[in-house]
């Protein structure tokens, strides 16, 4: 069914009672040329990619329980290209410049908004920082500008710019940073996949591994045994339990990071704000809520919910950077699982079993990295080579010391 306002219009008539699936919930086969583990973001993003960019069809993403029901749904939607390390940089960039591309591509609204993302700078060695990280930026043809305190509080003159303990001193502004619909960019990249012949199998957990002689021949589900020729692997904070099972051990932690989102209010903000001297992040969606988050809860786990000290502690620094915040009701919170390496950069790589890929370790940027983690992981399964834009995301960098640490906290992965 093609999307218009027409068709919005007459299924309005009819109690939208009308609408089809917009993909098929079909049988597993017994054997496929590809599957893909883990149904959210990265998982629906390659599989569309192996099939639109490389004709892989012959594809099934295997999805425990409903597509986009992890962490692609459970984030906070900011996408930026921000960053400052070669390696990171490259990625990001690639990732954004497809983004902007996305909605033409998957014909699909995803509600892409480049409101601009601002970083607030609250000491002379932070603004240095910045102005850093934005001759980075702007050398990967990125944009990036530095603000002086005075332009930073003509532009945001919402936030609290004299705070004794946290006084702004400048900001760096991403005018291409922004948001986007989360649901919206899982179901275009599953609508588009299964338009292509990608099986998508719903509340399908894998169950383990057929390997032999070191090669991956299929996967044991609970749905039954299903044969591959490849295997790739994106399951996010279930990385190490499913990593475990085809006897991985990898250098990554599962931690909770909590979102919250408050009731709606009238435009205040316009843009992605940061807090420099927290981590801290707020913006406002289009239904008028105040969407932030702010540190993991700091101990391993599995759960998708977060604890009260943390609350409170994202709580403290949304005041602190702006007070008014207090006056809005906190609508609901939700936790994801988020896959921590140990030096705060993802992998996409193969492994040493032969036609098994892995595809993890986002940290905290996961969501902005979905069409290009999608792109370049299928580039991978498809070649067997490196895309040039996560050459630099190896497994290998942890054995030899080659690691991309983004904000120099050592094999802390709670800390990235």
């Amino acid at each position: 069914m093609r999307y218009s306002a027409l068709q919005v219009f007459l299924n309005g008539l009819t109690g939208n009672k009308n609408w089809k699936p917009v993909w098929r919930n079909p049988e597993p086969k017994s054997h496929y040329d590809v599957i893909i583990i883990g149904g959210g973001g990265h998982g629906l993003s390659t599989a569309y990619y192996l099939a639109a960019k490389y004709g892989i069809t012959n594809v099934a993403v295997l999805e425990r329980g409903y597509l986009g029901g992890g962490n692609v749904g459970r984030n906070t939607t900011i996408v930026r290209a921000n960053y400052f390390l070669e390696g990171n940089s490259q990625f990001y960039s690639h990732s954004l410049k497809m983004w902007e591309s996305l909605e033409q591509e998957l014909n699909y609204n995803v509600m892409l908004s480049q409101r601009g993302q601002v970083i607030l700078g609250h000491s002379d060695g932070q603004v240095d920082s910045l102005a850093r990280r934005g001759n980075m930026m702007r050398m990967q043809g990125d944009d990036a500008e530095l603000w002086s305190r005075e332009e930073t509080k003509r532009q945001l003159p919402y936030l609290n710019h004299d705070d004794p303990r946290f006084p702004v001193y400048g900001a760096l502004m991403h005018w291409r940073g922004g948001t986007a619909r989360h649901d919206a960019v899982a179901w275009g990249f599953a609508r588009g996949a299964d338009m292509r012949g990608v099986d998508l199998i719903q509340n399908c957990e894998v169950k383990g591994f057929r390997i032999e002689n070191g090669k991956v021949l299929g996967v044991e589900t609970s749905r039954g045994y299903i044969g591959a020729g490849k295997v790739g692997m994106t399951v996010a904070g279930r990385t190490s339990q499913v990593g475990e099972m085809a006897g991985l051990r990898l250098p990554i932690e599962s931690h909770v990071l909590q979102a919250f989102v408050t009731e709606g209010l009238k435009p205040i903000m316009p843009h992605v704000v940061s807090f420099g001297m927290g981590h801290f992040y707020l913006s406002q969606s289009d239904k008028g809520g105040l969407v932030f988050g702010g540190d993991l809860d700091m101990y391993n786990s599995y759960a998708q919910r977060g604890n009260l000290p943390m609350v409170e502690h994202v709580a403290e620094a949304g005041m602190a950077l702006m007070p008014m915040i207090g006056k809005a009701k906190m609508l609901r919170s939700w936790g994801g699982i988020m896959d921590m390496s140990m030096d705060g950069t993802p992998i996409i790589d193969k492994t040493h079993i032969d036609g098994f890929f892995l595809n993890c370790g986002w940290c905290y940027g996961g969501f902005k990295a979905v069409p290009a983690s999608g792109d370049c992981f299928a580039h991978l399964i498809s070649t067997g080579n490196h895309h040039k834009a996560a050459d630099k995301f190896l497994l290998s960098r942890f054995e030899t010391g080659h690691v991309i640490d983004e904000t120099g906290n050592g094999a802390t992965p709670n800390l990235h």
